[in-house]
Protein backbone atom coordinates (compact mmCIF):
# COMPACT_ATOMS: atom_id res chain seq x y z
CA UNK A 1 0.00 0.00 0.00
CA UNK A 2 1.41 3.75 -0.67
CA UNK A 3 0.38 6.95 0.07
CA UNK A 4 -0.57 9.12 -3.47
CA UNK A 5 -2.28 12.23 -4.01
CA UNK A 6 -5.79 12.32 -5.58
CA UNK A 7 -5.27 14.57 -8.33
CA UNK A 8 -2.21 15.89 -10.39
CA UNK A 9 -2.03 19.66 -11.40
CA UNK A 10 -0.66 19.69 -14.90
CA UNK A 11 0.21 23.37 -16.14
CA UNK A 12 2.95 25.37 -16.66
CA UNK A 13 3.09 28.40 -14.62
CA UNK A 14 6.42 29.95 -14.03
CA UNK A 15 9.96 29.47 -15.58
CA UNK A 16 12.93 29.97 -14.36
CA UNK A 17 15.64 32.91 -15.99
CA UNK A 18 13.17 32.59 -18.88
CA UNK A 19 13.61 28.58 -19.64
CA UNK A 20 9.66 26.45 -19.32
CA UNK A 21 9.44 24.40 -16.21
CA UNK A 22 6.92 22.23 -17.62
CA UNK A 23 4.46 20.71 -14.25
CA UNK A 24 5.27 16.79 -14.44
CA UNK A 25 2.97 13.68 -13.03
CA UNK A 26 4.49 13.54 -10.00
CA UNK A 27 2.90 11.72 -6.86
CA UNK A 28 4.27 14.03 -4.48
CA UNK A 29 2.12 16.79 -6.36
CA UNK A 30 -1.05 17.66 -3.92
CA UNK A 31 -4.24 19.05 -4.86
CA UNK A 32 -6.24 21.28 -2.73
CA UNK A 33 -10.05 21.78 -1.54
CA UNK A 34 -11.50 24.68 -0.01
CA UNK A 35 -12.29 23.96 3.90
CA UNK A 36 -15.57 25.52 3.89
CA UNK A 37 -15.87 25.37 7.38
CA UNK A 38 -12.70 26.94 8.55
CA UNK A 39 -13.41 29.81 5.98
CA UNK A 40 -17.24 30.61 7.01
CA UNK A 41 -16.11 30.70 10.98
CA UNK A 42 -12.84 32.81 10.34
CA UNK A 43 -14.41 35.06 8.21
CA UNK A 44 -17.18 36.27 11.07
CA UNK A 45 -14.27 38.69 12.29
CA UNK A 46 -13.09 39.76 8.64
CA UNK A 47 -15.47 43.20 8.39
CA UNK A 48 -12.45 44.44 4.87
CA UNK A 49 -9.57 44.00 3.48
CA UNK A 50 -7.33 40.91 4.64
CA UNK A 51 -3.95 42.32 3.34
CA UNK A 52 -1.55 40.30 5.50
CA UNK A 53 -1.36 36.62 6.79
CA UNK A 54 1.33 34.92 8.94
CA UNK A 55 1.62 31.95 11.14
CA UNK A 56 3.19 31.55 14.81
CA UNK A 57 4.65 28.54 16.51
CA UNK A 58 1.87 27.23 17.16
CA UNK A 59 0.75 27.39 13.61
CA UNK A 60 -1.85 29.91 14.57
CA UNK A 61 -3.30 32.31 11.99
CA UNK A 62 -2.16 35.85 12.33
CA UNK A 63 -4.56 38.33 9.46
CA UNK A 64 -4.01 42.06 9.89
CA UNK A 65 -6.82 43.87 8.33
CA UNK A 66 -7.98 47.41 7.73
CA UNK A 67 -11.11 46.79 9.98
CA UNK A 68 -13.26 49.50 8.80
CA UNK A 69 -11.30 51.54 6.28
CA UNK A 70 -10.90 51.52 2.17
CA UNK A 71 -7.60 52.26 0.35
CA UNK A 72 -8.47 55.96 -0.56
CA UNK A 73 -6.29 59.20 -1.99
CA UNK A 74 -5.48 61.03 -0.17
CA UNK A 75 -5.24 58.32 3.20
CA UNK A 76 -7.54 59.11 5.83
CA UNK A 77 -5.26 61.11 8.29
CA UNK A 78 -6.89 59.12 11.71
CA UNK A 79 -5.82 55.55 13.58
CA UNK A 80 -8.17 53.15 12.97
CA UNK A 81 -9.68 52.78 16.55
CA UNK A 82 -10.68 49.11 16.40
CA UNK A 83 -8.56 45.76 16.60
CA UNK A 84 -6.54 45.09 13.49
CA UNK A 85 -4.79 42.09 14.52
CA UNK A 86 -6.57 38.98 14.54
CA UNK A 87 -5.26 35.52 15.90
CA UNK A 88 -7.37 32.06 14.65
CA UNK A 89 -8.05 28.80 15.95
CA UNK A 90 -5.98 26.66 12.79
CA UNK A 91 -8.77 23.94 13.22
CA UNK A 92 -11.69 25.93 14.29
CA UNK A 93 -11.14 29.05 12.54
CA UNK A 94 -12.18 30.78 15.95
CA UNK A 95 -10.34 34.25 16.96
CA UNK A 96 -8.54 33.45 19.96
CA UNK A 97 -6.98 36.98 20.25
CA UNK A 98 -7.39 40.55 18.50
CA UNK A 99 -5.28 43.32 19.20
CA UNK A 100 -3.94 46.19 17.36
CA UNK A 101 -6.18 48.81 17.85
CA UNK A 102 -5.17 52.76 17.73
CA UNK A 103 -2.06 52.11 15.94
CA UNK A 104 -2.69 51.97 11.80
CA UNK A 105 -3.73 54.31 9.07
CA UNK A 106 -3.53 52.42 6.41
CA UNK A 107 -2.42 48.71 7.21
CA UNK A 108 -0.80 46.12 4.94
CA UNK A 109 1.96 43.26 5.63
CA UNK A 110 1.78 41.02 8.31
CA UNK A 111 4.56 38.38 9.48
CA UNK A 112 5.80 36.12 12.57
CA UNK A 113 8.88 35.21 12.70
CA UNK A 114 10.66 32.16 14.52
CA UNK A 115 10.53 33.89 18.17
CA UNK A 116 6.51 34.72 17.63
CA UNK A 117 7.07 38.30 17.38
CA UNK A 118 4.44 40.16 15.05
CA UNK A 119 5.66 42.45 12.00
CA UNK A 120 3.29 44.88 10.47
CA UNK A 121 3.83 47.47 7.85
CA UNK A 122 1.60 50.58 7.37
CA UNK A 123 1.26 52.12 4.16
CA UNK A 124 -0.43 55.26 5.06
CA UNK A 125 2.12 56.20 8.32
CA UNK A 126 4.92 55.40 6.00
CA UNK A 127 6.72 53.22 8.93
CA UNK A 128 6.89 49.24 9.89
CA UNK A 129 6.40 47.81 13.48
CA UNK A 130 7.33 44.90 15.65
CA UNK A 131 5.19 43.57 18.35
CA UNK A 132 5.32 40.90 20.46
CA UNK A 133 2.87 38.15 20.33
CA UNK A 134 -0.12 39.77 22.31
CA UNK A 135 0.42 43.10 20.96
CA UNK A 136 2.86 44.69 22.73
CA UNK A 137 5.34 47.45 20.61
CA UNK A 138 8.58 46.29 20.44
CA UNK A 139 10.56 48.30 17.48
CA UNK A 140 9.23 50.84 15.16
CA UNK A 141 10.89 52.03 12.19
CA UNK A 142 10.21 55.35 9.71
CA UNK A 143 8.68 58.35 10.40
CA UNK A 144 5.15 58.70 11.04
CA UNK A 145 3.53 59.81 7.52
CA UNK A 146 7.02 61.09 6.46
CA UNK A 147 7.56 59.76 3.01
CA UNK A 148 11.59 59.28 2.33
CA UNK A 149 13.81 57.27 0.62
CA UNK A 150 17.03 57.29 3.25
CA UNK A 151 18.14 54.96 5.96
CA UNK A 152 15.38 56.68 8.41
CA UNK A 153 12.65 57.02 5.89
CA UNK A 154 9.93 54.54 4.19
CA UNK A 155 7.38 55.16 1.27
CA UNK A 156 4.35 52.95 1.38
CA UNK A 157 6.69 49.93 2.64
CA UNK A 158 4.99 46.22 1.87
CA UNK A 159 6.45 43.66 4.12
CA UNK A 160 9.01 42.38 6.44
CA UNK A 161 10.82 39.26 6.10
CA UNK A 162 13.27 38.36 9.62
CA UNK A 163 15.93 35.48 9.06
CA UNK A 164 16.80 33.59 11.87
CA UNK A 165 19.73 35.59 13.48
CA UNK A 166 17.15 38.50 13.73
CA UNK A 167 18.38 40.69 11.01
CA UNK A 168 15.40 41.60 8.92
CA UNK A 169 14.13 43.09 5.07
CA UNK A 170 11.78 45.67 4.49
CA UNK A 171 10.19 45.63 0.51
CA UNK A 172 9.90 49.76 0.20
CA UNK A 173 7.53 49.52 -1.50
CA UNK A 174 4.72 51.52 -3.76
CA UNK A 175 7.01 54.48 -3.07
CA UNK A 176 10.34 53.27 -3.52
CA UNK A 177 11.53 50.50 -5.75
CA UNK A 178 13.90 49.04 -3.17
CA UNK A 179 15.09 46.38 -0.55
CA UNK A 180 16.47 47.26 2.73
CA UNK A 181 18.19 45.27 5.50
CA UNK A 182 18.90 46.14 8.75
CA UNK A 183 20.39 44.76 11.89
CA UNK A 184 18.34 42.52 15.16
CA UNK A 185 18.09 46.34 16.93
CA UNK A 186 17.00 48.13 14.09
CA UNK A 187 20.12 49.62 13.09
CA UNK A 188 20.32 50.16 9.01
CA UNK A 189 22.66 48.27 7.44
CA UNK A 190 21.92 48.51 3.60
CA UNK A 191 19.48 48.87 0.70
CA UNK A 192 19.20 47.61 -2.95
CA UNK A 193 17.19 48.51 -6.10
CA UNK A 194 15.51 51.14 -8.32
CA UNK A 195 12.53 51.31 -10.41
CA UNK A 196 12.59 49.56 -13.19
CA UNK A 197 12.71 45.45 -15.36
CA UNK A 198 15.66 44.74 -15.08
CA UNK A 199 17.54 42.34 -12.69
CA UNK A 200 17.75 43.58 -9.31
CA UNK A 201 14.93 46.56 -10.34
CA UNK A 202 11.79 46.55 -9.21
CA UNK A 203 8.11 47.83 -9.87
CA UNK A 204 6.54 47.62 -6.66
CA UNK A 205 8.14 45.31 -4.63
CA UNK A 206 5.27 43.53 -2.44
CA UNK A 207 6.51 41.14 -0.72
CA UNK A 208 9.33 39.44 1.16
CA UNK A 209 10.33 35.51 2.12
CA UNK A 210 13.77 34.18 3.50
CA UNK A 211 14.60 30.27 3.19
CA UNK A 212 16.56 28.30 4.92
CA UNK A 213 19.56 28.62 2.89
CA UNK A 214 19.38 32.57 3.43
CA UNK A 215 17.71 33.26 0.47
CA UNK A 216 15.66 36.41 0.20
CA UNK A 217 12.12 35.86 -2.37
CA UNK A 218 11.06 39.07 -3.54
CA UNK A 219 7.52 39.24 -5.21
CA UNK A 220 8.34 41.97 -8.01
CA UNK A 221 4.54 42.73 -8.14
CA UNK A 222 4.19 44.88 -10.92
CA UNK A 223 6.89 42.91 -13.11
CA UNK A 224 4.85 39.37 -12.32
CA UNK A 225 8.05 37.87 -11.12
CA UNK A 226 10.10 36.84 -8.24
CA UNK A 227 13.49 37.87 -7.74
CA UNK A 228 16.00 36.01 -5.64
CA UNK A 229 19.08 37.93 -3.78
CA UNK A 230 21.51 36.54 -1.17
CA UNK A 231 21.80 38.12 1.77
CA UNK A 232 23.46 41.07 0.60
CA UNK A 233 21.58 42.05 -2.19
CA UNK A 234 23.59 40.08 -4.93
CA UNK A 235 21.11 38.91 -7.11
CA UNK A 236 20.97 35.11 -7.80
CA UNK A 237 18.08 34.34 -10.54
CA UNK A 238 14.86 35.34 -11.55
CA UNK A 239 11.36 33.62 -11.80
CA UNK A 240 9.22 34.98 -14.53
CA UNK A 241 5.34 33.80 -14.61
CA UNK A 242 4.42 32.16 -17.91
CA UNK A 243 0.72 33.47 -17.34
CA UNK A 244 0.28 37.13 -18.68
CA UNK A 245 -1.12 38.62 -15.67
CA UNK A 246 -0.57 42.00 -14.42
CA UNK A 247 0.48 41.43 -10.93
CA UNK A 248 2.82 38.82 -8.89
CA UNK A 249 1.85 40.08 -5.20
CA UNK A 250 3.25 37.71 -2.59
CA UNK A 251 5.43 35.09 -1.91
CA UNK A 252 5.80 31.94 1.13
CA UNK A 253 8.45 29.63 1.95
CA UNK A 254 6.65 26.73 3.91
CA UNK A 255 8.95 25.02 6.93
CA UNK A 256 9.58 22.41 4.21
CA UNK A 257 11.59 25.14 2.56
CA UNK A 258 9.05 24.94 -0.69
CA UNK A 259 7.93 28.27 -2.64
CA UNK A 260 4.34 29.31 -2.67
CA UNK A 261 3.27 32.27 -4.52
CA UNK A 262 -0.15 34.47 -5.43
CA UNK A 263 -1.12 36.15 -8.99
CA UNK A 264 -4.09 38.75 -9.94
CA UNK A 265 -5.15 39.40 -13.62
CA UNK A 266 -7.38 42.68 -12.88
CA UNK A 267 -8.15 42.41 -16.93
CA UNK A 268 -12.70 42.19 -16.96
CA UNK A 269 -14.26 39.42 -18.54
CA UNK A 270 -17.53 39.54 -20.27
CA UNK A 271 -19.83 39.82 -17.85
CA UNK A 272 -17.28 42.77 -16.29
CA UNK A 273 -16.20 40.99 -13.37
CA UNK A 274 -12.20 40.74 -13.01
CA UNK A 275 -10.51 37.47 -13.99
CA UNK A 276 -9.07 37.16 -10.25
CA UNK A 277 -6.01 35.36 -8.90
CA UNK A 278 -4.67 31.73 -8.72
CA UNK A 279 -1.92 30.44 -6.05
CA UNK A 280 0.63 28.33 -7.33
CA UNK A 281 4.14 26.44 -5.82
CA UNK A 282 6.89 25.01 -6.76
CA UNK A 283 9.02 22.14 -5.61
CA UNK A 284 12.75 21.74 -4.87
CA UNK A 285 14.13 22.11 -8.06
CA UNK A 286 11.85 25.78 -8.24
CA UNK A 287 9.63 23.97 -10.83
CA UNK A 288 6.06 25.13 -10.70
CA UNK A 289 3.97 21.74 -9.72
CA UNK A 290 0.35 23.16 -8.35
CA UNK A 291 -1.34 25.51 -9.68
CA UNK A 292 -5.34 26.66 -8.39
CA UNK A 293 -8.02 29.30 -7.98
CA UNK A 294 -10.10 30.03 -5.43
CA UNK A 295 -12.38 27.00 -6.51
CA UNK A 296 -9.59 24.65 -5.92
CA UNK A 297 -9.34 24.37 -9.97
CA UNK A 298 -6.91 26.59 -12.23
CA UNK A 299 -10.32 28.79 -13.33
CA UNK A 300 -9.65 32.16 -12.23
CA UNK A 301 -12.41 33.90 -10.21
CA UNK A 302 -13.80 36.79 -9.40
CA UNK A 303 -11.09 37.47 -6.11
CA UNK A 304 -7.92 39.54 -5.51
CA UNK A 305 -5.23 37.39 -3.34
CA UNK A 306 -2.91 39.85 -1.76
CA UNK A 307 -1.26 37.88 1.22
CA UNK A 308 -0.45 34.07 0.99
CA UNK A 309 1.05 32.27 4.28
CA UNK A 310 1.30 28.03 4.65
CA UNK A 311 1.41 26.33 7.93
CA UNK A 312 3.20 23.16 8.65
CA UNK A 313 0.90 20.73 8.12
CA UNK A 314 0.77 22.06 4.47
CA UNK A 315 -3.00 23.76 4.50
CA UNK A 316 -2.58 27.55 2.56
CA UNK A 317 -4.53 30.56 3.49
CA UNK A 318 -4.76 33.65 1.41
CA UNK A 319 -6.52 36.65 1.90
CA UNK A 320 -8.71 37.85 -0.67
CA UNK A 321 -9.29 41.73 -0.75
CA UNK A 322 -11.78 41.48 -2.85
CA UNK A 323 -14.15 39.37 -1.25
CA UNK A 324 -13.13 40.36 1.91
CA UNK A 325 -12.24 37.29 3.34
CA UNK A 326 -9.68 34.55 4.20
CA UNK A 327 -9.55 31.35 2.53
CA UNK A 328 -7.96 28.26 3.66
CA UNK A 329 -7.26 25.47 0.90
CA UNK A 330 -6.46 21.72 2.92
CA UNK A 331 -4.09 19.14 0.95
CA UNK A 332 -5.80 16.05 -0.28
CA UNK A 333 -4.77 12.44 -0.41
CA UNK A 334 -6.16 8.70 -0.86
CA UNK A 335 -5.01 5.35 -0.28
CA UNK A 336 -4.47 3.25 -2.83
CA UNK A 337 -3.89 -0.44 -3.04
Amino acid sequence: MRLIYYYLMAITILSCQGRNNPVTNNASTPTYVLDSLWTRTSNACIVSQPTGIGIDRDNHIFIFQRTGRKWTNPFPDSLISQNTVFELDPQTGKVIHSWGANYFIMPHGLTVDKDNNVWLTDVGLHQIFKFSHDGKLLMKLGVAKVPGNDSLHFNLPTDVAVADNGSFYVSDGYGNSRVVKFSSTGRFIKAWGSYGNKAGEFIIPHGLAIDKNSTIYVADRQNNRIQLFDTTGNFLKQLNNNVSVEQLPSVAIDPNNHLYAIDYDPRKKADSTVYGSTFFGFDSSLKASIHFGATGSAERTTCWFHDVAVDAAGNIYVGDIIGLKVLKFKPVRRINE
